[in-house]
C-alpha cells in the first residue's frame, strides 16, 4: 500500500498544468520510472521539486540543470522523445 501511495503522489506531482511539461513528465513517469535505478529515480523526484520555468529552460536546452544527476535525467528524457 505504501509504495502505491508514493507512486500515486509522484504521478500527481508529474502533472504540471503546462502541456509542454505534461507531455514529457507524465509519459516518462508512467512508462519508465519503475525501471530506473534508485539514483535516477531520486533525480526524477528532485526534478519534480523544481519550478516550471526552470524545467522549461532545461527541456528546451536553453540552460542546464545545476546538478549532474538532473542534467543526465533531462537528457535521457529528451532522447526518449527526440531520438537522434
Amino acid at each position: 500500500m505504501g509504495e502505491n501511495l508514493e507512486l500515486n503522489r509522484l504521478r500527481w506531482r508529474s502533472r504540471r498544468g503546462l502541456l509542454e511539461l505534461d507531455l514529457l513528465l507524465l509519459p516518462f513517469f508512467d512508462e519508465e520510472y519503475r525501471n530506473l535505478d534508485e539514483q535516477t529515480q531520486a533525480a526524477f523526484r528532485k526534478l519534480l521539486e523544481q519550478d516550471d520555468p526552470d524545467l522549461l529552460e532545461w527541456f528546451s536546452r536553453r540552460s542546464r540543470p545545476p546538478e549532474d544527476d538532473m542534467a543526465e535525467l533531462v537528457e535521457l528524457m529528451l532522447r526518449r522523445v527526440q531520438p537522434s
